[in-house]
């Protein structure tokens, strides 16, 4: 299957996650259409063109640019019929596929905790830095209907929530 992959150009995140989509896609035997975009008219150009080289699936990049476009992204995915993947649990809320991510929830209570370390005296500078450590898998199956996939029973059962 060949997957289009939507990134924002000239970004910190943008080179690492190139750099490791291509790792996952040369070690699974996946064929890539990597597409830069920063503006919602690039945006529609990628999918017309993924949609005429045969993509079967989209991969949307992270950062808040995507994010903001998250309703006109998913548009364009229910448009040509592409089963949608995000990082951000809004999308699949506004009609994408699946989402994989670092939980919100949980980065936010991290954040609450660092603040009240902060506030009762130590210094931001002695304090660890934090990596995510739960992340929330999010499957719209309203979503996969209309796509007409079936989402396996052993996918659902992951699934931290399932739309319905």
């Amino acid at each position: 299957m060949t997957i289009a992959v939507l990134v924002k150009p000239n970004t910190p995140e943008t080179e690492a996650e190139r750099r490791d989509v291509l790792a996952a896609a040369q070690a699974t035997g996946q064929q890539l259409l990597l597409f830069d975009a920063s503006t919602e008219p690039e945006i529609a150009t990628a999918f017309k063109s993924a949609a005429q080289r045969g993509a079967g699936a989209l991969l949307v990049g992270s950062g808040p640019f995507f994010n903001s476009q998250r309703e006109y992204i998913v548009s364009r995915a229910a448009r040509y019929a592409l089963p949608a993947m995000f990082n951000i649990a809004e999308a699949v809320a506004a009609g994408g596929l699946i989402s994989y991510g670092t939980s919100l929830t949980d980065a936010y209570r991290q954040a609450g905790i660092y603040a009240g370390r902060i506030l009762k005296g130590e210094k931001p500078a002695d304090l660890p830095v934090m990596q995510p450590t739960k992340f929330d898998l999010i499957i719209n199956l309203k979503t996969a209907k209309a796509l007409g996939l079936t989402v396996p029973p052993n996918l659902l059962a992951l699934a931290d929530e399932v739309i319905e």
